[in-house]
């Protein structure tokens, strides 16, 4: 849909092509339906969701929360927000209105904000009790409102204790790419694990490495295509939550690590 509104732009120093949120207005985005970006995965229900807003997400948690007896939460991201705010959309502000409206301005909410920007959670601090978690990609990258500043620091340099006890300062928690955790050889074999995690802890951090997957080309060999391998040694390594995209393989996995497996 909307052919003739394709264009480029500069996002986070990148020159992507294609459709952009800030373009259109909402009665667009929900004339769209969303479908499964991988061609190897089930592609069932293609066509059949919507665009969701925050509003609905939330309106979807608190119904299962009161069906199922269940605290269901919600795990927000702040995604570009150096971009955003330059064009003139800032994203913490809306984001509190919704997050308070809702009663979600509470240490103990059940709702954790993530990005992978350090000031924007710096200052989201200042605006809101929600827990927050500062998301880490790999060692080599850098948080881009650090490149604006022409901060040098990497993801790799903000795992040093020294700089996790100054993001224990404004976040909750941490959520790094599983790689910061069990890093990888250049043959895809995986070696020895990384202090992070206690170096986390130490800290007063919590630790939700991300992304858990099932399929054969996410797992390194030595898991030997059992995604419940990995998940197993993550949790024996201690994390306090993970990002999967199964969450009914993450659950499995969770309990049979409950069950001493």
């Amino acid at each position: 849909k909307f052919p003739e509104r394709v264009t480029i732009k500069m996002i986070d120093g990148k020159r992507i092509k294609g459709w952009f949120t800030e373009d259109f207005t909402l009665a667009e985005i929900k004339t769209l339906r969303a479908k499964e970006r991988l061609n190897f995965r089930s592609h069932a229900i293609d066509g059949t969701q919507e665009i969701l807003t925050l509003q609905e997400v939330i309106d979807i948690a608190k119904k299962a929360t009161k069906e199922t007896g269940r605290t269901i939460g919600i795990y927000p991201e702040t995604k570009h927000p150096t971009y955003f705010r330059s064009i003139g959309l800032p994203l913490e502000e809306t984001l509190v209105k919704i997050l308070k409206e809702n009663g979600y301005d509470d240490p103990k909410a059940p709702c954790i904000i993530q990005s992978f920007e350090y000031q924007n959670l710096q200052n989201l601090r200042k605006m809101i009790k929600t827990p927050i978690v500062f998301l880490m990609e790999e060692a080599k990258d850098q948080p881009y409102d650090f490149v604006v500043k022409g901060d040098p620091r990497t993801y790799g340099d903000l795992t040093k204790p020294e700089e996790l006890a100054k993001i224990a300062k404004f976040a909750n928690g941490i959520g790094p790419f599983k790689r910061l955790i069990v890093p990888q050889n250049a043959d895809k074999t995986l070696a020895a694990p990384t202090t992070l995690v206690a170096d986390a802890h130490k800290a007063g951090l919590m630790v939700h490495p991300y992304t858990f997957r099932n399929e054969a080309s996410y797992l390194a060999p030595d898991y030997k295509n059992d995604p419940i391998a990995e998940y197993l040694q993550f949790f024996k390594l201690g994390v306090d939550g993970l990002f999967s995209d199964f969450s009914d393989t993450a659950v499995k996995a969770r309990d049979l690590y409950l069950q001493g497996k």
